[in-house]
C-alpha cells in the first residue's frame, strides 16, 4: 500500500470497523469482531492481501474525502475529465451480521468506474471460493462466508473480482457486502438507502445527547467522540484501544503492537470524557464489562482484555505480511501478563467519577473496589512494568506510585460519600505514607521536576497526569517547574515525547515518534495553570496534525509529517477531548 494513514478514515458498526482510503479502497477489516482475523489486510501488505476498491477507471482523477456532519458516513468525491461522482461508505449499526454498504452517486456528466473486490481471509493469506448465485457473488472459505449484492456483476480476473460500470448524473449504483457463517443461510437483503437513513439518524441522535460545548473546538471534539464511540464493542461495553494491529511507531522499526483489545487505562480515560459530555450509557455498559472482566483474584488483574473480557491473548507474528511500509514484524495478540500498578488507580478514579456524575453503584461494585484497594495497599511498594509496558527491568515508576495513591484515595472518598464499611484508617495511613514517599523519591530538587522513577534523574511525561488526578495542584511550584522542565527537555518540534529517547527504559533500542497523548496532557496542565493562550496555541497545533478527517494515530513524526502507530488511536482522541474540555472549563471559570 502506497497510501498513508493521512489519507484514511474509518467506518464501523459497534462490533468492528474498516479503514477506508481516500482512493475508495477498504484497506483493513476484521470480522465479525475488532480482534477477529482480517479479510482485507492490504494496509499491512500489498494487493495480494485483500482490499475492496471502487474508483474511477481513468488513469488520473482528483478526489476529496469528508464525513457527513455528526455521523460515521464517509463521503469520497471523485472528479474526472468527464464528470464527478460521490462514494458513500458506511456500516449499518449491527443487528446480527456485519455489512459494508457502498453507494455511488452520479453528480455531474458521467464517470466510468471500476469495482475491485479481493477477499482474503486469515489476515490476507487465504483465497475463498467465489461463485455467482441468484443473490449475487458468493464467497466461502471454511467457516467464513460473504455475499456481495449489486446490480453490477463482477467477474473473475486473476483471482480478483472486477466490475466496470458507468455512472451518469442523477444515477446511483449500490454495493452491499455482508459477512456470515458458512453454516448459516444467506442473511436477509437490505435496502441501502434505508440503512443509510438509519445510520445517519443513529449517529446524529447520539451526538445530540451531549450536554457540553467546547466553543471553537466543538467540531473536532465531536469527531473524536464519534471515533471513540466507534471503538466500543456494543455487546459487552468494552472499548478497544485502536482499530488496527502492527502499525509501526517508527517506519521500519519493530514496535509493532496489536491494539485491538481493551486496555483498562485507555478506556477509563475515554469514559471520563464521555461522562463529562453526558454520555452515561457508555459508562454503565463499560462498568458492567469491567466487573465481568476483572472478577476473581485482584492479583490477576490484567492491563488489557479481549472485547468480551477474554484473558488469554497470545502474541504471534504473521510472516506472510510485509508490514505497513515494510515495517516487520506484523504481530497479532499482545503480552498481557505485565504488572502495571497504575491501572488500579485509573479504574478506581473512573468508578468514583461515576458516583460524582450520579451513577450509583451496587454492592458488587463496592466489594470489587474494596478488594482492589486492599490489594494496592499490600503491593504498592513493589516495582512494576509501568505505563509504557516496558519489556525490561521493573522499576519504582513515579506515575505508577501516583496512580496507586489515586486508588487508595478514591477508596477513601467512596467510603466518605456513601458511608460504606471499610478500613478507612488503614487506607488513610497508607495514602499519607505513599504521598510522602512520592514527594521524597519521585521528585528531583536538582531537576526541579517529578522524574520517571524513584531516585532517577530522567524525565517522563506521564507525570503530567498528576494534577488531573488530584494528586497535586497544577499551580503547585513543583508542578509548575515540572511542566517547564518537560517543555524544555522532552520537546521535539513543539510536541512532547514520552521520555528521553536515550533512556532505553522499555528494553527496545529504537527511536519513535512523539506520543500525541503526552502533548494533550501538557495542554491540560497549561490550562489548569491559567496559561490559556499557551494551552490554546498548543491545542491548535495538535488539531492541525490530525488527518483531513480529524482522525489520529498514536504517534506523529513532525519532521516527516506522517502518522505513526495504530489507527484510530483511542488514547489520542481522548487526549483531545479532555484537553478541549479543560480549556472550556478554565474559560468558564475565569469568566
Amino acid at each position: 500500500m502506497s497510501l498513508g494513514l493521512e489519507q484514511c478514515g474509518l467506518i464501523g458498526d459497534l462490533h468492528t470497523g474498516a479503514v477506508v482510503s481516500d482512493e475508495g479502497a477498504v484497506e483493513w477489516l476484521c470480522v465479525p469482531r475488532f480482534d477477529s482475523d482480517a479479510c482485507f489486510a492490504r494496509l499491512l501488505g500489498d494487493d495480494s492481501n485483500g482490499f475492496f476498491q471502487i474508483a474511477p477507471e481513468a488513469s488520473s482523477f482528483r478526489h476529496e474525502q469528508s464525513y457527513e456532519k455528526d455521523t460515521l458516513v464517509l463521503a469520497t468525491t471523485f472528479y474526472t475529465e468527464t464528470g464527478s461522482v460521490r462514494l458513500l461508505d458506511f456500516m449499518p449499526i449491527r443487528e446480527e451480521h456485519a455489512r459494508i454498504v457502498r453507494i455511488v452517486e452520479g453528480l455531474s456528466g458521467y464517470v466510468d468506474m471500476k469495482a475491485t473486490l479481493s477477499l482474503r481471509f486469515d489476515y490476507g493469506v487465504s483465497i475463498p471460493w467465489a461463485r455467482h448465485i441468484d443473490r449475487g457473488l458468493s464467497f466461502v472459505l471454511g467457516p467464513n462466508a460473504a455475499l456481495l449484492e449489486s446490480e453490477i456483476q463482477l467477474e473473475g480476473e486473476d483471482m480478483v473480482s472486477v466490475g466496470r460500470f458507468r455512472v451518469r448524473a442523477g444515477e446511483e449504483v449500490e454495493f452491499v457486502l455482508v459477512f456470515y457463517s458458512s453454516t448459516e443461510s444467506i442473511p436477509r437483503a437490505v435496502r441501502a438507502r434505508e440503512e443509510l437513513a438509519r445510520v445517519r439518524a443513529f449517529w446524529r441522535g447520539w451526538v445530540a445527547e451531549a450536554k457540553d460545548d467546547c466553543g471553537r473546538y466543538e467540531d473536532v471534539v465531536r469527531r473524536s467522540l464519534i471515533t471513540l464511540k466507534a471503538l466500543t464493542y456494543a455487546p459487552t461495553g468494552g472499548m478497544v484501544a485502536a482499530l488496527t494491529t502492527a502499525l509501526p511507531e517508527q517506519i521500519g522499526g519493530s514496535r509493532n503492537w496489536d491494539y485491538r483489545y481493551c486496555w483498562l487505562r485507555d478506556a477509563t480515560f475515554a469514559l471520563y470524557g464521555f461522562l463529562q459530555r453526558g454520555h452515561l450509557v457508555e459508562a454503565r455498559s463499560w462498568r458492567a464489562w469491567l466487573l465481568r472482566a476483572i472478577a476473581g483474584s485482584a492479583e490477576q488483574l490484567q492491563i488489557m482484555y479481549g472485547v468480551a473480557g477474554e484473558r488469554r491473548i497470545p502474541e504471534l507474528e504473521l510472516g506472510w505480511l510485509k508490514g505497513y511500509r515494510n515495517s516487520r514484524p506484523v504481530r497479532i495478540g499482545n503480552a498481557s501478563e505485565q504488572f502495571q500498578l497504575d491501572v488500579y488507580g485509573e479504574v478506581a478514579d473512573l468508578l468514583y467519577q461515576m458516583l460524582v456524575h450520579g451513577l450509583k453503584p451496587d454492592r458488587n461494585v463496592w466489594e470489587i473496589q474494596r478488594y482492589l484497594t486492599d490489594h494496592v495497599v499490600s503491593v504498592w511498594e513493589q516495582p512494576d512494568d509501568g505505563i509504557w509496558e516496558i519489556r525490561g527491568e521493573r522499576q519504582h515508576f513515579t506515575y505508577s506510585k501516583i496512580m496507586a495513591w489515586v486508588a487508595i484515595d478514591r477508596g477513601i472518598r467512596t467510603i466518605d460519600m456513601l458511608g460504606y464499611d471499610g478500613p478507612r484508617e488503614l487506607w488513610d495511613q497508607e495514602r499519607s505514607r505513599l504521598e510522602e514517599r512520592i514527594f521524597k523519591e519521585g521528585y528531583s530538587e536538582k531537576l526541579g521536576s517529578f522524574v520517571q522513577a524513584f531516585g532517577s534523574e530522567r524525565l517522563d511525561a506521564s507525570v503530567l497526569v498528576a494534577p488531573a488526578m488530584g494528586f497535586i495542584d497544577a499551580k503547585d511550584p513543583r508542578m509548575v517547574s515540572t511542566v517547564e522542565r518537560i517543555q524544555q527537555d522532552l520537546s521535539l518540534d513543539g510536541f512532547i515525547l514520552r521520555y528521553q529517547p536515550d533512556a532505553g527504559v522499555d528494553g527496545i533500542d529504537e527511536p519513535e515518534g512523539v506520543f500525541l497523548p503526552c502533548s494533550f496532557w501538557l495542554v491540560e496542565n497549561l490550562a489548569m495553570q491559567g496559561r490559556l493562550d499557551e494551552a490554546e496555541a498548543m491545542l491548535d497545533r495538535l488539531v492541525g496534525v490530525a488527518n483531513g478527517l480529524g482522525i489520529y494515530s498514536e504517534e506523529y513524526d513532525p519532521s516527516e509529517r506522517v502518522m505513526l502507530g495504530n489507527f484510530a488511536q483511542a488514547l489520542t482522541h481522548v487526549g483531545l477531548v479532555n484537553a478541549a474540555q479543560r480549556i472550556a472549563h478554565a474559560k468558564r471559570h475565569d469568566a
